[in-house]
């Protein structure tokens, strides 16, 4: 073929490199997603609790698979996360909606690694109720490990409570009696002769509310969890002899509801892993000795500038005359530990 032989029909146009079409920086409103709840996360896999009547006032609710879209960017979606979804909704084995938006969280537990490590990681969005699970023996209770805790639950806006459980191996009342000054919630539980001591007043403090369930390995969370939501069926370890630790057995975050006595709706709970730590680095050293409620009054006399680790400190004469109340040694030992530790002097 000759070119006398071309027309316009035949002639090419090679795109441009940007594209052949404008690009635009607006992003869809995506005024038609459904809000659901986030209740499980498992690589990278995100499954959502759309509420009853969200797709329509006889839909039932549903639970639908869900992964991040792209204007989600690197944003981390966590249980408890209300998230806005898009895509398909229909909740069957191969449905698979978009996440496109992340709503605003009323409340964010963090944690680091350690304390200074500089990555913050989110553990549950959204909860009202931090539960502090510790075992009283077997393995032997991490009072650092509670106080670090009720730190985070401080610092986060969450209700701390803790819970104690094997209180049929060791009497609780020494342990509390460190935290009677804090006035901090409790909850004393023992299973023994398949009998579950404590379990109905835990679910009646959990009750109408989104708490989390936070512990190291081997302190019986899981057993509780399961207690509490029959079915869960989170799995359950053993104690290792020679360590005294825990092993892993809950390897991922999970939401449960929990029922009442009608089984209707009354809350949720929120198991996680096991932690070997609580690292504190995204909370200001300044800020920690506010988290200490019972040291707090007794620092009005410092110099200024104290650190609360010098001979200067006012919080030693605070202590020794008794406005700590009788744990007040032991509780000023692990405000300057954790001090010490968020300076790097400490690992």
């Amino acid at each position: 073929m000759s070119w006398r032989d071309l027309d316009e029909g035949d002639v090419r146009v090679r795109p441009s490199r940007k594209g052949s079409r404008p690009r635009t920086k607006e992003r869809p409103a995506h005024a038609d997603a459904v809000v659901a709840m986030v209740i499980g996360v498992d690589r990278g896999r995100y499954t959502c609790l759309i509420p009853k009547g969200s797709l329509g006032r006889k839909e039932p609710e549903r639970v639908v698979t869900a992964m991040k879209a792209r204007e989600i960017g690197r944003t981390r979606v966590v249980v408890g996360d209300e998230v806005a979804l898009v895509g398909d909704l229909a909740g069957g084995p191969d449905a698979l909606a978009r996440i496109v938006r992340i709503e605003e969280r009323r409340s964010v537990l963090r944690r680091t690694a350690d304390d200074t490590d500089p990555y913050e990681r989110i553990i549950v969005a959204n909860a009202d109720q931090l539960v502090i699970v510790t075992a009283l023996a077997d393995p032997e209770p991490r009072p650092r490990m509670v106080d670090r805790c009720l730190v985070a639950a401080y610092d986060a806006d969450l209700e701390p409570l803790l819970a104690l459980t094997k209180a049929d191996l060791v009497d609780s009342s020494g342990f509390l009696a460190s935290y009677a000054p804090l006035e901090v919630e409790h909850v004393v539980t023992s299973w023994r002769d398949g009998e579950f001591s404590g379990l109905d007043e835990l679910r009646a403090r959990l009750s109408g509310k989104v708490s989390v369930l936070v512990g190291h390995s081997g302190v019986g969370k899981s057993t509780l969890v399961n207690g509490l939501v029959p079915g869960a069926l989170r799995a359950t370890g053993v104690v290792n002899d020679t360590t005294g630790r825990g092993r892993h057995t809950s390897t991922n975050a999970v939401a449960l509801r929990l029922r009442g006595p009608d089984g209707s709706d009354d809350g949720w709970v929120i198991d996680t892993p096991g932690i070997r730590s609580f690292g504190l680095a995204h909370i200001d050293v300044e800020r920690i000795i506010d988290h200490f409620p019972d040291l707090a009054a007794g620092t009005e006399n410092c110099p200024r500038g104290c650190t609360h680790d010098e001979e200067e400190c006012a919080l030693d004469a605070w202590v020794a005359e008794g406005h700590a109340g009788p744990a007040g040694a032991s509780r000023l030992a692990s405000l300057r530990r954790l001090l010490a530790s968020r300076a790097g002097e400490e690992h």
